[in-house]
């Protein structure tokens, strides 16, 4: 809705693209980027890979964005992402399909 475009299905949970909170000052926004599914998806399992970030596919949309806004930014620039939840609710997402092929630990299986 922010970006005039129509709601379509995605796979972001707690993203609600239909709903604008009554509190949104429009007028503190600059700039409204788009991220798609497979980047958020693709970053927040980065996150886990090479950071130890443990987290949901919301949290790796905001990463994947500020990584794009920080290479347009200039030199010296300050950027802030927040990341407010864990990946333990996403466990039946697709952000782990697939978490235990190739893997020797039983365990993972049973995800």
């Amino acid at each position: 809705m922010l970006t005039g475009n129509d709601w379509s299905p995605h796979k972001i949970q707690g993203w609600t693209p239909d709903f604008v909170p009554g509190v949104l000052d429009k007028s503190v926004i600059d700039e409204i980027r788009l991220v798609s599914d497979d980047d958020a998806i693709a970053t927040a399992k980065r996150l886990a890979a090479e950071e130890g970030i443990f987290c949901g596919i919301s949290a790796g949309a905001t990463v994947a964005t500020a990584l794009a806004l920080a290479a347009d930014a200039p030199a010296g620039s300050n950027i802030v992402a927040m990341l407010p939840d864990t990946g333990e609710r996403y466990l039946s997402t697709p952000l782990f399909e697939g978490i235990s092929e190739d893997s020797d630990e039983p365990w993972l299986d049973t995800l």
